[in-house]
């Protein structure tokens, strides 16, 4: 699966919750590193990360814009609460092995009303 299509993929299981099938996506010792987060290593850590996520808010990710560029896709979202953002994802043999976000952290917590982090 081409970089592109994986990322498409990954927005359709996230748009579901679905923590088996993004989980299955990444390779056994994939990093995924939101920038507003310290990075999590390998496929049983970032399962258990996207299960805390939908546990704690409803998250939606419509795609502005997909980019791909050899082994690299380059997605553009928002949701439908205004946030905005990018992801970075690297793919090899259809596995993604290496994610990064950039989206508004404090703004997410906002929208949801989740606790604010401590100064």
């Amino acid at each position: 699966m081409r970089p592109r299509e994986r990322v498409l993929a990954w927005v359709e299981a996230f748009n579901r919750a679905d923590v088996v099938a993004l989980a299955a996506m990444y390779a056994d010792d994939a990093v995924n590193h939101q920038v507003v987060q310290a990075p999590v290593v390998g496929r049983a850590a970032i399962a258990a990360m996207f299960a805390d996520e939908f546990a704690s808010a409803t998250m939606v990710c419509l795609v502005e814009q997909v980019f791909e560029d050899g082994e690299w896709a380059i997605l553009e979202w928002r949701d439908p609460l205004g946030l905005r953002g990018c992801g970075f994802f690297h793919v090899r043999d259809g596995l993604i092995v290496f994610q990064r976000g950039y989206w508004d952290r404090l703004g997410f917590l906002r929208m949801h009303g989740l606790p604010l982090p401590d100064a």
